[in-house]
């Protein structure tokens, strides 16, 4: 655990089960957000990974997923073959609720990641006030394993957003925020970014159905010529949507 910040860091195999579907999303050039696996092909992360500070989408060549990455060594890891950034994100737009609303993404991968490796998660469809969560993350000056939050909770919702207690910092875009149900950890939403001990995402499940059709009318073959949001690392003024950075 990190001492005083509530956080127990993913070493190992074992300190892995159940969790090897999260992963680190690479970006090239070093950066980085973390996603999660909601089809043995599917990564779900947020947006603003995928867009550089012009508005260009990144080239679905230059990221890759490394799921359950801890030290160095990575459960499965796979190229992506195609990007879907959720049509209502503009990456534009300065952060608040229109941004975070639609601040997801769908990455495909290049060939599925066994389910024997890493099984994915499927989404939770209700939020509560008050519900218990948690959350799993890549971030700066703990880059190298999943950081996990055990227990944070949901303070409200409004038009689509979600807010939470959570410990989040530069490379938790993108990450998954879990719920128990009957046993089994579902994604109720995902970190779009935060500040002053609130973090803040979307209500899930319209956003990925919505990214599932924009994948599916894509061509079949990859995109190129895209490129990715890149944030300075230090940029921490008050609440912020850029929440990935260079380990």
């Amino acid at each position: 655990m990190t001492a005083g910040s509530g956080l127990v860091r993913l070493s190992d195999r074992d300190d892995l089960l159940g969790w090897e579907a999260v992963g680190r999303v690479e970006l090239g050039q070093g950066g980085y957000c973390t996603g999660a696996l909601i089809a043995s092909d599917l990564v779900l992360t947020a947006a603003h990974c995928v867009y550089d500070q012009a508005g260009r989408l990144r080239g679905a060549d230059t990221i890759r997923f490394r799921a359950g990455l801890a030290d160095g060594l990575a459960i499965a890891e796979q190229s992506v073959s195609r990007v879907a950034a959720h049509p209502g994100y503009d990456p534009r737009s300065p952060f608040g609720v229109d941004t975070i609303r639609y601040d997801a993404a769908l990455l495909e991968l290049s060939a599925p990641i066994s389910t024997t490796s890493a099984d994915p998660f499927i989404l939770h469809q209700r939020v509560d006030h008050g519900q218990q969560v948690s959350v799993l993350s890549y971030g700066m000056g703990r880059d190298a394993a999943l950081s996990w939050q055990r227990e944070c909770a949901v303070l409200g919702r409004q038009k689509g957003l979600i807010a939470f207690d959570c410990n989040v910092t530069f490379g938790s875009s993108g990450a998954p925020v879990f719920v128990r149900e009957n046993g089994r950890a579902r994604i109720l939403s995902l970190i779009s970014g935060g500040g002053y001990g609130v973090a803040y995402g979307m209500e899930l499940p319209s956003v990925v159905s919505e990214l599932k059709s924009v994948l599916r009318a894509m061509p079949g073959v990859p995109y190129g010529g895209l490129v990715n949001r890149r944030v300075k690392v230090g940029e921490t003024r008050g609440v912020s949507g850029a929440k990935f950075a260079k380990p």
